[in-house]
């Protein structure tokens, strides 16, 4: 039986307080359990978020997107949005008359990704109740506490963007849906695509997926012209407001490829363009083969004009990047691995977030194909769940986008599981009723999987204490000594970059952010070329001090590293007489740069 439409947009607020709250507690409590064993803002990301935050506070200008401290001595720009660093400098302003300077940044770094869950629980309990009904509203509630790949992203000190992201995907999804019967909505889709995409390139995928929603919408549904038309104007006018926010006016016409550029304005304003010159032809053509050719041909039409004015995007985000740092450094992170690679260094975490969008896509083509009530809307889900899962199974990475969407398919086939049992009270039904929450659950899959990974040694124990051992060197305590000593210059592995600007005020060469793409070669040539080369960087640079994480995989040195490179030599305990060795204890290793008496 079909909700009244009134319970479907009804949220049980004392349950939907008990599961935040619940939540929120978990989050807390992690927190401090590992306060220990890792620091607040522990992905080089939030570190750098903080500095960013930081200087915006200072004074530096709302365009100015440099990180004056990187790339030492002559900086290096960010493309970071602004919008993600606003609301945290708000939070911070607010506690600091009651915690002071630092108790603010704590503060900031609990409140903010907590209220972005907030948020992230009300959009899936709305958007369970629209397709599930009352019934979907408890597991729309809870999975999302027992997915690995959303928890992750919600914890306190987790303060970059990605977890705005997840909230901005199923946002624009589930109002993507509601437009099918509220038109109203698809102005709501279209301010949220071109909101996801000023903050980060990562969103491409339900931006592309909400446009192809909308164009199959006005292909079969030839009286459904309006929501296709407010989608493409709302996407493009949103697009150019974005545009004005992120970049000055002389550089409104800098085209990029890596973040919000005319290039991206442009896609969305050939979007809009296209989707209003197709509604204003309205319900004729009414045969779908004619309007099919019309809409792939308003379609190819944008893309052929996007990517004939800007041919560079063609190669994706990373058009501007050296091939060799793609190769070496971009391609080698490990959240970039195919989804069955990762298989082998992370098999709980890897199973746990990759069966609930492939079970969701499941659920989702049953129902679709099985019933025609609400078939559109289940499609158009279908259509962004698709899009994420193709994501994740190409980059692992992309796990933490595709499993919001598929909550709801998890809510209406645990709902009706649930229903069954009730009614039958069968051992059977009670089985696929549990079956069906813990296939959802990637907590109780992660348990499962883990208790077989310890019990046979693997590649996953070993990665998962190297990464203990490099936590170790970046809790606040590691940078005490150097936090003490005038600013310095320093040379350091590329994932110590962004916790050397947040816990010193000293300078870096590199830190993990491919526009510094000189800094980045630098640090690579610096610890895997000839030392006589080194040398020349630090003394080209300035650079007084290098400072290194012995756990740091980068220590390892690259596979054709020179024989007297500093990773081989320093593995050796050869290093020249020029690098002395001042590290007071602790997990750094802190040498400082001495005239180099050899080249007298």
């Amino acid at each position: 039986m079909t909700p009244p439409a009134a319970d479907r947009r009804a949220i049980d607020w004392p349950l939907f307080a008990l599961a935040f709250l619940a939540a929120a507690a978990i989050f807390i409590l992690r927190d401090r359990l590992g306060a220990a064993d890792a620091p607040l803002l522990a992905d080089t990301d939030d570190a750098m978020r903080m500095v960013v935050v930081r200087d915006l506070l200072a004074g530096q200008g709302w365009y100015d997107i440099v990180q004056h401290r990187l790339n030492t001595p002559w900086g290096a720009e960010i493309h970071w949005s602004r919008l993600i660093d606003l609301p945290i400098a708000l939070l911070i302003l607010v506690a600091r008359p009651f915690a002071g300077p630092a108790g603010a940044e704590i503060f900031a770094a609990y409140a903010w990704p907590l209220l972005l869950f907030a948020v992230l629980l009300w959009v899936s309990a709305r958007f369970a109740l629209r397709l599930a009904g009352p019934a979907g509203l408890l597991p729309a509630l809870i999975l999302p506490i027992l997915s690995p790949a959303v928890t992750n992203e919600f914890p306190p000190g987790r303060i970059d963007h990605h977890n705005v992201q997840i909230v901005l995907t199923l946002a624009i999804a589930w109002a993507a849906v509601e437009s099918l019967k509220r038109p109203g909505f698809a102005v709501l889709a279209g301010v949220l695509c071109a909101t996801a995409l000023a903050i980060g390139t990562e969103s491409l995928p339900a931006i592309a997926a909400a446009i192809l929603a909308y164009g199959l919408v006005w292909i079969f549904m030839p009286d459904g012209s309006r929501p296709v038309r407010d989608f493409g104007l709302s996407f493009a006018g949103a697009a150019l407001v974005h545009l004005a926010i992120a970049l000055p006016p002389e550089r409104w016409l800098a085209p990029a490829c890596d973040a919000l550029s005319i290039s991206y304005v442009t896609a969305a304003a050939a979007t809009g363009t296209a989707f209003v010159a197709l509604a204003a032809l309205g319900a004729r053509p009414r045969g779908w083969p004619l309007r099919f050719a019309l809409g792939i041909g308003a379609g190819l039409a944008a893309m052929g004009l996007v990517f004939a004015l800007f041919p560079e995007c063609l190669k994706g985000p990373y058009a501007a990047v050296a091939p060799w740092l793609v190769t070496n450094w971009i391609d080698a992170i490990a959240e970039a691995k195919p989804w069955w690679a990762s298989l082998f260094e992370l098999p709980a975490y890897t199973l746990a977030v990759g069966i609930p969008p492939l079970l969701g896509l499941a659920v989702i083509c049953r129902h679709a194909f099985a019933s025609r009530e609400g078939r559109a809307e289940w499609l158009v889900l279908a259509l962004f769940l698709g899009f994420a899962t193709l994501v994740m199974l190409l980059q692992v990475r992309g796990a933490r986008l595709a499993t919001m969407p598929a909550i709801p398919a998890a809510a209406w086939l645990i709902a009706g599981l649930q229903e069954r049992y009730l009614t039958t009270r069968a051992p059977g039904a009670g089985a696929a009723l549990v079956a069906g929450w813990f296939g959802f659950a990637g907590v109780l899959v992660t348990v499962a999987v883990s208790a077989v990974v310890w019990l046979v040694p693997s590649p996953a124990q070993q990665v998962m204490e190297t990464r203990a051992e490099r936590a170790q060197c970046l809790m606040p305590p590691a940078f005490a000594d150097l936090a003490a000593l005038p600013p310095e210059r320093i040379m350091a592995p590329i994932d110590l970059g962004s916790h050397l600007l947040l816990e010193t005020p000293h300078s870096v060469v590199a830190a993990p952010y491919h526009r510094n793409e000189a800094g980045v070669l630098d640090a690579f040539a610096f610890f895997n070329a000839p030392v006589a080369e080194a040398r020349g960087i630090l003394d080209r640079r300035g650079i007084g001090l290098v400072v290194v994480c012995p756990a740091m995989p980068e220590m390892l040195g690259l596979a054709d590293a020179a024989d007297d490179s500093f990773v081989r030599l320093r593995a050796a305990g050869a290093l020249p007489p020029w690098l002395a060795d001042v590290s007071l204890g602790g997990p750094l290793e802190v040498y400082a740069v001495l005239p180099d008496a050899s080249a007298r």
